[in-house]
């Protein structure tokens, strides 16, 4: 799995004009799935992410997680981080899940992290919609998270 986290002032999700998820301050999580994923990148990419000190304390420095600061997630399903551009100038998309087990996974990782942090506002985009997104990056702070790069153990 791979997830583009940016902390965000505010991002909003609109599909045909109609707001579908927002949310305040947080982070905006861009998700992608890839064949060999199951629910151990689930679990692991959201305990990573939930637990990322990534916001100021009152030092100003990043020292404090979205829980800890009460920020909202907003996650959106994004294929396009599995872009294959070695070859040619169009991207290709074979390194992304099928939809199906996508839309299982990315589902599978909403529900985690509204289990593990349940008082915190977690919106969604829809899946496999074309979505307008919206958002005031705070920092900017913008990362990416690779499930495939991790050790186990770690």
């Amino acid at each position: 799995m791979k997830a583009l986290v940016q902390r965000v002032s505010w991002a909003r999700i609109e599909v045909e004009g109609q707001v579908v998820g927002a949310i305040e301050a947080g982070l905006l999580v861009l998700l992608g799935v890839a064949p060999a994923d199951g629910t151990e990148e689930v679990e692991r990419l959201g305990q990573k992410m939930l637990q990322l000190r990534i916001f100021h304390d009152e030092a100003g420095k990043m020292n404090r997680s979205v829980t800890e600061t009460g920020g909202g997630l907003l996650v959106v399903s994004q294929f396009t981080l599995f872009a294959d551009t070695r070859k040619g100038n169009r991207p290709s998309f074979t390194g992304a899940a099928p939809p199906d087990q996508a839309r299982a996974l990315y589902e599978a990782f909403v529900a985690y992290l509204r289990a593990q942090y349940p008082t915190g506002r977690t919106e969604t985009g829809q899946f496999a919609a074309h979505m307008a997104v919206s958002l005031l990056n705070d920092g900017p702070v913008t990362l990416l998270l690779d499930t495939d790069t991790w050790n186990p153990t770690s």
